[in-house]
């Protein structure tokens, strides 16, 4: 039986949402092993003068915990 552990992250882009999903699993996957799936559970963007600067995603990341079955 495969357990699994879910940590929720911010990730961010200055060009899109998609691109702020895929930073935070890419940086996620530099420290964890494991990783089976992501959940994109909210968005929003900062502005600036009128602009959208920067977006954000909350992503909630699922691993496999070490010793688990798979």
């Amino acid at each position: 039986m495969a357990v699994l552990k879910v940590i929720e992250l911010v990730g961010t882009s200055p060009n899109s949402w998609e691109e702020a999903a895929d930073n935070a699993v890419k940086k996620a996957a530099e420290s964890l092993r494991g990783i089976v799936g992501a959940d994109v559970v909210g968005q929003n963007v900062v502005v600036k003068d009128g602009a959208i600067t920067e977006y954000r995603v909350d992503v909630k990341v699922a691993f496999l915990v070490e010793g688990s079955v798979g």
